[in-house]
């Protein structure tokens, strides 16, 4: 297939584009400012796209089969999250290109019901807003049925780890926590487990969380 991943030069896009390539897939990295050395060492081809302009990414995606959204913006600008949001949605539909899927936070997941692992005390307080944005663009995507989209939610905890392939998913949107209580999740378990949705779509209008 040929799949087009925004932010394919952040630590979860980047292993997200090898994950694809090693499986065959052609993929193309779409960042706002392209490098050539970055291409060369991750291997792929790379075209200059504003995922905040819908414009930018209906160009950007035409001629491709699935997008990845792996955008993550600093924590001074969370809003742009609902940006990016609306601007996939409609650059998509604009593109004719109907798969999406996006690389989502966890802060919106629910730790019981009722209760959003944000508003729990533990949650750091400076990473609040952005957890709030991506709950808010979760909305966003969830009003829209046109485009096959999927929600990625992590573990609570993502980091560089070991490719394992063993991890569970959830789609009830409830904090997945293993026997001890702890979430959490490498980069490349993650990725696994959004191309394997790629290829084998399960999850369509979903989100799906992804923990050991």
């Amino acid at each position: 297939m040929k799949i087009a991943i925004f932010g394919a030069t952040g630590n979860i896009g980047k292993v997200i584009a090898q994950e694809a390539l090693s499986r065959g897939h052609s993929v193309t990295g779409l960042v706002r400012r392209p490098e050539r050395g970055e291409a060369d060492k991750l291997n792929l081809s790379f075209r200059q796209a504003d995922v905040l302009n819908a414009d930018h990414v209906a160009v950007a995606v035409a001629g491709h089969d699935v997008v990845v959204s792996a955008y993550a913006p600093d924590f001074s600008a969370p809003e742009t999250l609902i940006v990016a949001a609306n601007a996939l949605l409609k650059g998509l539909q604009t593109a004719k290109v109907k798969r999406l899927l996006i690389v989502g936070g966890a802060g919106s997941l629910e730790v019981q019901p009722g209760l959003q692992l944000l508003d729990t005390p533990q949650f750091p307080p400076d990473w609040r807003p952005l957890a709030s944005a991506h709950g808010e663009a979760l909305k966003v995507y969830r009003q829209n049925t046109a485009l096959d989209w999927t929600y990625f939610s992590p573990a609570a905890m993502i980091a560089s780890g070991e490719r394992t392939g063993a991890f569970r998913l959830g789609d009830d949107n409830r904090l997945l926590t293993d026997a001890q209580g702890n979430s959490s999740i490498s980069i490349e378990d993650f990725s696994i487990a959004l191309v394997n949705e790629i290829e084998t779509p399960r999850y369509i209008h979903k989100r799906v969380t992804v923990a050991y």
